[in-house]
């Protein structure tokens, strides 16, 4: 084995990190590695990732690029860059994500080793204990029994990460106290008169900078947000059936499951999709939201991200959107009151207004 003081990984906070990285702490803490993650995106990792390749690259694998960068500046050796194949049999990620280890090898230059362990669940001898195995040959670690006991470790960091967020655990708070081996399960005290569920991939809302704090955006304008994470994967695998689909893409699940479970839910009263330019899978699976959204009468905003999205226009959309949500619940308070509706344009509070004279 390797020296310990040479055990130091470096993980970049981009794609699979936001769902995956309470797993990669626990099973690399386990074998007494040091991680190293790369600093909190900002402008200008945008801007060094987005210089590596073609404009037409969606944003998540530009902000990924610029990532890489970052754990070189700060002199990290070994940078962990999986390559996610396929998670179930005949369930593929994309293009992009499968072959990432070969992009960063060939637009990054630098004196690192990439650790470019495979996932392919599809494939005969490629499922997750021979991607641990391989993940950690290059420092030595060759033991079976102890690569296992690992990843039991892992799966604890991450069962415990998943128990938060399903509780209404914030996404900070749950990686957080996951990490320093805490549960922590918060009781709802405030009531939010409008719901809305954020359906998008895990790299696309929980990096602030790609999605310009859009859980905040909401919260001050009193709404309550609902994301794939607070499901359990039953839920979204009969989210995929009920929109009429079936599970091909390995993100089908944050994408079409977890609107087809909200579309269903009558305490959802809209539904928002923030996509990247550009990104194929996504374009197809918002086709088959929207009609699913249209067909069930509920209200859906489809937003899209690049590194070039102005955060007025953004703003402004989704103000736009949740006065419409306001309007119409409280347009069905008022029919279910039996009020005589008043014509004037409603504030923000309208709803608790209603309720109250109720």
């Amino acid at each position: 084995m390797a020296d310990e003081k040479e055990l130091v990984i470096g993980i970049p906070r981009g794609m699979s990190y936001y769902g995956n990285y309470p797993f990669w702490y626990g099973f690399f803490n386990a074998l007494g590695f040091k991680i190293v993650l790369s600093d909190p995106t900002t402008k200008q990792t945008m801007s060094e990732g987005s210089s590596l390749v073609v404009t037409e690259t969606c944003l998540p694998i530009k902000i990924y690029l610029g990532h890489i960068l970052n754990l070189l500046k700060k002199g990290v050796k070994n940078i962990f860059v999986p390559s996610l194949q396929s998670i179930a049999p005949k369930v593929y990620n994309c293009s992009k994500i499968r072959g990432l280890p070969d992009l960063v090898r060939n637009v990054v230059k630098g004196d690192f080793t990439m650790v470019e362990a495979t996932l392919d669940k599809s494939a005969k001898n490629q499922g997750l204990y021979e991607f641990l195995a391989e993940a950690v040959k290059p420092f030595g670690i060759t033991d079976k029994d102890k690569i296992k006991e690992a990843s039991k470790q892992g799966w604890k960091v991450y069962n415990n990460f998943n128990v938060m967020m399903r509780s209404g655990v914030t996404y900070k708070k749950a990686l957080k106290n996951a990490i320093e081996g805490k549960i922590l399960v918060e009781t709802e005290s405030k009531e939010f008169p409008i719901n809305v569920a954020l359906v998008a991939h895990g790299y696309n809302i929980y990096d602030e900078r790609a999605c310009m704090k859009i859980f905040d955006k909401l919260e001050k304008m009193d709404v309550k947000v609902f994301t794939a994470l607070q499901l359990t994967p039953e839920q979204m695998t009969e989210g995929i059936a009920s929109i009429g689909q079936h599970k091909y893409w390995a993100n089908s699940d944050e994408m079409v499951g977890a609107a087809g479970h909200y579309l269903k839910d009558n305490k959802i009263d809209g539904i928002i999709t923030l996509n990247a330019f550009g990104c194929g899978p996504d374009s197809l699976m918002i086709e088959s939201i929207t009609r699913k959204a249209k067909d069930s009468n509920k209200p859906m905003l489809s937003l899209t991200i690049d590194e070039h999205t102005g955060e007025a226009g953004f703003v402004t959309r989704l103000e736009a959107f949740v006065d419409m949500l306001y309007r119409k619940k409280r347009a069905k308070i008022v029919k279910e009151a039996n009020l005589e509706e008043d014509n004037f344009i409603p504030q923000t509070n309208v709803c608790d207004s209603v309720i109250t004279q109720k």
